[in-house]
C-alpha cells in the first residue's frame, strides 16, 4: 500500500450507470421512493398504516401545559402501540439504509449492529425532545446535535457505533422526502426569488474572495483560495470538492476548506436562529438569509425549520437553487485555471465536460423536485387535497426520524479539537472569516430588498 501523499491533487470522478445503485445521492432517492409509494398505497387504500413513530408532548408537570386538563406524563406517552411504530421505524430504516451500505460496497451485518444503538440514542433524544419544556425552547434535532457533541467531545464516539453515522444519507432521504411536502407552486412562486438570492450573491462573493485572497492578502497558492472561496459562497464540503478537482488543489487545501466549513456550519447553524428571532426578523427573511450563507444543506434545513414552516421551506429552497451552481462554478474555475496556467501541474489540466458537471451535481435534488412535482399535478389533482395531506402526514415522521439520525450523527462527528487542528491561522483563515462576514452582509441586503415587500411583493407560500 502506498504512503498517504498530502500534496496529492484533487481528482474528480467520472459518472457510471452503476451509480444508480451505488451512489449516496441515488440510493437516497430510491429509498425515499420506496417509502413514499408505500404510505401512499396504505394511506389511499385504507389497508395498513405505514407511518414513523412519534413522541406526543409530555411534562413532568401538568403546569407546564397551557391547559392543565390536556397534561400527560411520560408514562401516558410511553404505550404498547409507540412501541409497535419505534419497532416498525426501525426495521424499515434497518433494512433500506443496510441494503444502500451493501450496495456501496460496505457491511450490511455491521450496519446494522450499530444502527441498532444509533436508533436506540436518537429514541431516547426523540422521547426527552418531547418534553413541553424542551419543546417550548429548541426543536428536536437541536438536541440530537447537542448529544452527539457532547457525546464526541467528552467520552469520545464509540468505533462500533461509526457504521451506522451516515450523515449524508440520512440527510439527503429526508430531503426527498420533504420535497413531497414543499408543494411545486411555492418553488414556481419563489424560484425567481432564490434565484437572485442564490445565483446573485455567489458570483460576486467568489470573485471578491478570489480578489480579497490574491490582491489583498497576496496569497500564492490560488488553488486554495478558490477552493475556500467555493466552499464559503456556494455549499461547503460539496463545492469545495468540485472547486478543489477543477483548480487542482492539493488534497491539503481542500482539508483545510472543509474543516474551516464545518467548523463555522456548526456555529452559524445553531447561532444564526437565535439572532434572528432575537432581532423579530421575518421568518422568510431569515430562512432565506440562512439558505444563502449556511454552507451544508442538512445545516440550513436544521436552523431554517427552527423559524418553523415558512422558514424552513424558504431556506430548503434557497440552498438548492444555490446547489445547482455547484457544477457551473467547477466548470467555470476549471476553465480560468487551464487558460491562466494557475493550476497544480500534477495531473494536467483540461476542462470539465458534461459528465464531470453531472457527477458533481447533486442528484438528492432531482428527487426533491419529482416529489415535489408528482404530489402538486399527480396527488392532489386525482386524489384531492384531503387524500394527499393524508400520505404526507404519514411521510412526516420518517423524514423526522431521517433528519434526527442525521443531526446526532454531525454531532457524533464533530470533535472540535481534531477540526481545529485542521485549521491553521493565518492568511487562509484570514480569506475565509472576512468571505463569510462579507456572504452574510450581502446575501442580507439581497433578502431584505427581495422579500422586505418595499421593491416586490412578497411570495405567499401555500402550508
Amino acid at each position: 500500500m502506498s504512503e498517504r501523499n498530502d500534496n496529492e491533487v484533487v481528482v474528480a470522478g467520472s459518472f457510471k450507470i452503476s451509480d444508480l445503485w451505488r451512489k449516496e445521492d441515488w440510493l437516497s432517492i430510491w429509498i425515499a421512493f420506496v417509502l413514499t409509494a408505500v404510505a401512499a398505497v396504505g394511506a389511499l387504500t385504507g389497508a395498513f398504516d405505514f407511518s414513523g413513530a412519534k413522541f406526543g408532548s409530555w411534562a413532568f408537570s401538568a403546569s407546564e401545559f397551557t391547559d392543565p386538563a390536556k397534561a400527560r406524563g411520560a408514562a401516558d406517552v410511553l404505550t404498547m402501540a409507540l412501541a409497535g411504530k419505534l419497532a416498525l421505524t426501525f426495521a424499515v430504516f434497518a433494512l433500506f439504509f443496510a441494503v444502500a451500505n451493501r450496495l456501496e460496497g460496505h457491511r450490511a451485518f455491521r450496519f446494522v449492529a450499530a444502527f441498532a444503538g444509533m436508533f436506540a440514542l436518537v429514541s431516547v433524544v426523540r422521547f426527552l425532545s418531547a418534553e413541553a419544556t424542551c419543546r417550548h425552547y429548541l426543536e428536536y434535532a437541536f438536541w440530537a446535535l447537542l448529544l452527539g457533541l457532547v457525546v464526541s467531545n467528552t467520552v469520545k464516539t464509540p468505533q462500533w457505533l461509526r457504521p451506522a453515522l451516515r450523515t449524508e444519507l440520512y440527510i439527503k432521504t429526508g430531503l426527498v422526502l420533504l420535497g413531497a411536502q414543499v408543494l411545486f407552486s411555492n418553488i414556481q412562486k419563489f424560484g425567481l426569488y432564490g434565484l437572485g438570492i442564490a445565483w446573485g450573491v455567489t458570483p460576486v462573493v467568489i470573485v471578491f474572495m478570489w480578489w480579497y485572497g490574491v490582491r489583498v492578502l497576496k496569497m500564492s497558492n490560488q488553488p486554495l483560495v478558490i477552493t475556500v472561496a467555493a466552499a464559503t459562497s456556494v455549499c461547503g464540503t460539496s463545492a469545495a470538492i468540485a472547486a478543489a478537482a477543477a483548480a487542482r488543489a492539493k488534497k491539503t487545501d481542500l482539508a483545510f476548506a472543509v474543516g474551516s466549513s464545518l467548523i463555522f456550519t456548526v456555529i452559524m447553524m445553531v447561532g444564526m436562529p437565535f439572532f434572528i428571532k432575537a432581532i423579530h426578523v421575518d421568518p422568510m427573511i431569515g430562512g432565506a438569509w440562512i439558505g444563502g450563507t449556511v454552507d451544508s444543506t442538512g445545516a440550513v434545513v436544521l436552523a431554517g425549520q427552527a423559524l418553523g414552516d415558512v422558514g424552513g421551506q424558504v431556506a430548503a429552497l434557497v440552498k438548492m437553487i444555490q446547489n445547482i451552481l455547484i457544477g457551473f462554478v467547477a466548470l467555470g474555475i476549471a476553465i480560468f485555471f487551464s487558460r491562466s496556467g494557475s493550476a497544480t501541474t500534477a495531473g494536467g489540466g483540461g476542462r470539465p465536460g458534461v459528465g464531470e458537471i453531472w457527477q458533481r451535481f447533486p442528484k438528492f435534488i432531482l428527487g426533491f423536485i419529482a416529489a415535489s412535482f408528482v404530489f402538486s399535478f399527480v396527488m392532489q389533482p386525482v386524489f384531492g387535497v384531503d387524500a394527499t395531506n393524508g400520505v404526507i402526514g404519514r411521510l412526516k415522521e420518517f423524514q423526522n426520524w431521517a433528519f434526527a439520525l442525521a443531526f446526532t450523527s454531525i454531532g457524533l462527528e464533530t470533535n472540535f479539537k481534531e477540526l481545529c487542528s485542521q485549521v491553521q491561522g493565518g492568511k487562509p483563515f484570514h480569506l475565509y472569516i472576512v468571505g463569510q462576514l462579507f456572504n452574510l452582509v450581502l446575501t442580507f441586503a439581497v433578502v431584505w430588498l427581495l422579500l422586505s415587500g418595499r421593491l416586490f411583493p412578497v411570495p405567499v407560500l401555500a402550508a
